[in-house]
């Protein structure tokens, strides 16, 4: 477990995302499927603490904020409706979605330059799907991808988003699903894991260049789409 976390966190420390998914089939199976979503909650809060530590001074404020106000509400909402929500539909239809988006984005079918409008409605839809499913980050890095921001810039910004719906969604699970000493001792020492990863992420991405690091989390995000489409 604390090996596939620090392999999780360095992939997720330098794309910004794709931890969670990686995770989630280990923890299902350790934890079954309603309480892995909140110990892997918890993992991530430590995971995207590490990350808008190690490139804090780079954090791009204005659409964090714009995000987070968005994502707010609508976390609590879903965090709330997790345990009736049709997760595998949910999660095919994300799939989906991200597909489209990177693929709309590459042939410049889109075009847009996301302003605080786009950020909050984005933050919103993402704040449902981290609280319904345990998470949405690859449509929330597909936004901040668009922003053109530099590598360390976006992972930490992205992070800081994330951040703030953790700590709404553990507030809310804790609160209706009794997770327990055995849940939280097994978020914290995933957690640890993820922090080491997480630093292990970002020595990769501050040698890399900036158009060869968009590629490279173009088909990240395209394999993750078609991981969530396929297999749900």
């Amino acid at each position: 477990m604390f090996l596939a976390s620090f392999v999780a966190a360095a992939i997720s420390g330098a794309a910004g995302f794709g931890g969670a998914l990686l995770l989630l089939p280990i923890l299902t199976r350790m934890v079954g499927v309603t309480l892995a979503i909140p110990v892997l909650t918890i993992a991530q809060l430590f995971g995207n603490l590490s990350r808008v530590w190690f490139g804090l001074d780079q954090i791009d404020w204005k659409p964090v904020r714009a995000f987070i106000l968005g994502a707010v509400p609508m976390s609590i909402l879903g965090a709330y409706s997790f345990v009736s929500a049709p997760k595998e539909l949910i999660i095919r239809m994300v799939g989906l979605v991200i597909i489209a988006f990177v693929l709309l984005k590459h042939y410049n079918i889109i075009k847009f330059q996301p302003n605080n409008r786009i950020m909050v409605i984005g933050g919103g839809i993402v704040g449902l799907l981290s609280g319904l499913v345990g998470s949405a980050g690859p449509i929330g890095a597909a936004l901040f991808l668009s922003l053109g921001l530099p590598p360390v810039a976006y992972i930490a910004s992205e992070a800081t988003t994330a951040v703030t719906m953790h700590v709404i969604k553990i507030v809310v699970y804790q609160k209706y699903l009794d997770l327990g000493v055995k849940g939280l001792a097994l978020g914290l020492f995933t957690g640890v894991a993820m922090i080491l990863g997480t630093w292990a992420g970002k020595r990769i991405i501050e040698h890399m260049p900036g158009d060869l690091f968009v590629k490279m989390v173009s088909v990240l995000l395209v394999l993750i789409g078609m991981q969530m489409l396929i297999w749900g």
